[in-house]
């Protein structure tokens, strides 16, 4: 399984923003920081607020800034956002094809499928269950601290 480096990105300004509480962060701010493009940050964040992780702060003292509390943002809400919430195995019903194909059309889906269909679903429930909370404080006080000194925080 794997994820873009947009989700990374995504979940590093999540955290940023959940220890800059009560403030709002520009994209140039945040690309600074990780040493990201700043238009490559900004489709990112914008996807976030599209999603409702994020919103985006207009004005002199604007930029983004968490739409609801870490506590009640989920890793899926994050990895969601970003890859969308399609399926990470997508039968394409091979077994239908060539020399060993059956003679009708089966019912139900076949082992592989189901089988992928059960990791998919633990990984989005693993996910699911780490809050944005959790992650940001699991992370430790030296990264916080780091982090919003360079921000000037």
């Amino acid at each position: 399984m794997r994820t873009s480096t947009r989700v990374e990105a995504a979940i590093h300004c999540c955290v940023v923003l959940t220890w800059a509480q009560g403030h709002t962060l520009t994209t140039g701010q945040l690309a600074d920081l990780f040493g990201l493009p700043p238009a490559y940050l900004n489709k990112t964040l914008q996807a976030l607020a599209k999603a409702g992780v994020t919103e985006s702060v207009p004005g002199n003292r604007g930029g983004f800034a968490l739409a609801r509390s870490a506590t009640a943002v989920s890793l899926m809400d994050i990895v969601a956002a970003i890859e969308g919430r399609d399926p990470l195995f997508r039968c394409q019903e091979i077994r239908q094809g060539g020399t060993a194909a059956a003679t009708r059309v089966p019912v139900e889906a076949c082992g592989i499928a189901r089988a992928m269909g059960r990791a998919d679903a633990a990984y989005r429930r693993e996910l699911a269950s780490q809050t944005l909370a959790e992650v940001a404080s699991a992370s430790g006080t030296g990264p916080k601290r780091r982090a919003l000194a360079a921000l000037g925080l």
